[in-house]
């Protein structure tokens, strides 16, 4: 099985949710905290590149971080909004999970499964 990274940040509630699926269906992640060590261009291009909806799926636009842009991110080219996340990962939604062919954003056990590619019975954690 391909390895999954797990990007993560521990006070984050749909992060724990996360971690706490992974562990109870034993899907082994090399798991990176998000702020520590924050995806470089390279890996936030490769997401964007998983992505369904861009930026859209990726960007946490609930946060103070985004909220706290004197800049409408639509507007930037691409490698600035890239560059913006990396100075500050708060612009991230988290979690992050990515095998280098899919990815999923957020708690989403379903997403999880298929990421997992498991053939067991998984238990389902609300």
């Amino acid at each position: 099985m391909t390895q999954i990274t797990f990007f993560t940040y521990p006070s984050c509630t749909s992060c724990r949710k996360t971690k706490k699926w992974l562990k109870e269906n034993e899907v082994n992640v090399s798991e990176r905290h998000i702020f520590r060590e924050t995806p470089d261009y390279d890996e936030l291009m490769n997401l964007l590149s998983l992505t369904t909806d861009g930026l859209d799926e990726l960007l946490a636009t609930r946060s103070q971080s985004f909220k706290a842009l004197n800049q409408d991110v639509e507007d930037l080219p691409l490698s600035e909004v890239v560059k913006m996340i990396i100075e500050d990962p708060k612009l991230l939604k988290r979690p992050i999970l990515t095998d280098g062919k899919s990815l999923i954003v957020g708690y989403n056990p379903e997403g999880l499964r298929s990421l997992a590619n498991k053939k067991q019975s998984y238990k389902l954690s609300s």
